[in-house]
């Protein structure tokens, strides 16, 4: 049965009270998502309409995207400056494992999450693991790190065995919660309901571009009947 009812929209099911959205492209200007300042104060205004409390801003961090940790903090300082809201602003970034990743692993040049500091969010592409996954993974848990990875629900090339493998290294999976709307199609939504019911997922976000999104939740005829309360990075 699908988690999601047919009478509830996402936004008056009540899902995002008191929610932490730890991956999101709000910071504009930086990648594909939000480009103008205008846009991101929008969304913050609707998130704090939703009931969210803390809001991670994610950007990529990857050859397409090659932001560094001091341009995204300056970025950051200047959209916090200008929210005059209540929601907790965080920021961290969502890097993809590819080699601009493995130098940046060397040089220990990140943007962590947590409290801690000790939390990375990672991705790989949709369709093929990068070489030497595994081995990355335990270099950055070698390194201090939590792995995160990013919305494992929408890489098509992992299986279950797969799925089962990264928990046993202790791999924290992140749930889009689009995922689980049927936003990425039924396959994707089969597979997130699926590592849901695994108790698999450790956290959750939306991974917004664009406001648009949030246009589109309200007329959702989908809501809800429960996730798990996941913890606040």
């Amino acid at each position: 049965m699908s988690l999601f009812s047919r009478h509830q929209s996402l936004l008056s099911s009540g899902l995002f009270n008191g929610f932490t959205d730890c991956h999101s492209h709000i910071l504009p200007g930086v990648d594909d998502g939000v480009r103008e300042i205008g846009e991101s104060l929008a969304i913050l205004e609707r998130y704090e309409a939703m009931g969210i409390k803390r809001v991670w801003l994610t950007p990529h961090v990857m050859e397409d995207f090659p932001n560094t940790p001091s341009d995204l903090r300056e970025r950051f300082d200047q959209l916090r400056s200008a929210y005059k809201g209540n929601l907790e602003l965080h920021l961290g970034a969502e890097n993809m494992i590819d080699s601009l990743f493995e130098k940046r692993l060397e040089e220990n040049d990140f943007l962590p999450m947590g409290e801690k500091a000790d939390h990375l969010l990672v991705e790989t592409s949709y369709f093929t693991p990068p070489y030497g996954f595994h081995d990355i993974l335990e270099k950055v848990k070698s390194a201090g790190y939590y792995p995160i990875l990013a919305h494992p629900e929408r890489y098509v090339y992992m299986t279950s065995k797969d799925y089962d493998r990264l928990k046993e290294m202790k791999i924290l999976f992140q749930l889009n919660v689009f995922s689980l709307a049927g936003y990425y199609g039924p396959s994707v939504r089969k597979v997130a309901e699926y590592l849901l019911k695994k108790g698999y997922y450790n956290l959750a976000g939306s991974d917004i571009h664009t406001i648009t999104a949030l246009d589109r939740w309200p007329s959702r005829p989908i809501g809800p009947k429960s996730l798990p309360d996941f913890p606040s990075l």
